[in-house]
């Protein structure tokens, strides 16, 4: 008996615990409920296919001699494979960099082992390669892994045509 006394209030104790810390959380999500107004969006970039390249970007096979850029926003386009290292460094500053300019400019994903033709198209044979595409004019490709602020520069001064955000 008076094993069984402490063995009950460690399992009352526990089961208080556990209802509260329920119903602790029931009350935070209620707090997020339908009345409010600020939906949680992630913003990430977009893998392309080959086919949403030549819609999305610039149809070669259309326009084989000429670059039309077919988006509505500048765009960035990340080419990369998951195996390779400097790659893996840049996919959170492409993130980054999808939420930074957000609305202003698309930022893109072209896995090279899955989209082949692709990297043959740009004759991609290092990476990462990284696409700059402005709404006018030709796309610029930078090689290699690059300071985050370094991208961050050619978006604004050559997508945006505006001096660097900080």
């Amino acid at each position: 008996m008076k094993i069984l006394k402490p063995v009950l209030f460690l399992l009352i104790g526990l089961l208080v615990t556990s209802c509260t810390n329920i119903r602790g959380n029931q009350e935070k999500n209620d707090s997020l409920g339908s009345n409010d107004k600020k939906a949680v969006v992630s913003v990430q970039p977009e893998q392309l296919t080959y086919d949403e390249f030549l819609k999305k970007v610039w149809n070669f096979e259309k326009h084989p001699d000429q670059w039309v850029y077919e988006g509505t926003e500048p765009c960035v386009i990340d080419f990369y494979a998951d195996w390779c290292g400097p790659c893996k460094r840049v996919a959170p500053i492409m993130e980054e960099m999808a939420k930074k300019y957000n609305g202003k400019v698309k930022i893109y994903k072209v896995n090279v082992d899955k989209e082949q033709k692709l990297a043959a198209v740009f004759r991609i044979s290092s990476i990462p390669a990284v696409m700059f595409s402005p709404l006018k004019g030709k796309p610029m490709m930078q090689v290699g892994l690059l300071p985050k602020d370094y991208y961050s520069k050619i978006i604004d001064e050559h997508l945006l045509n505006s001096k660097p955000q900080k």
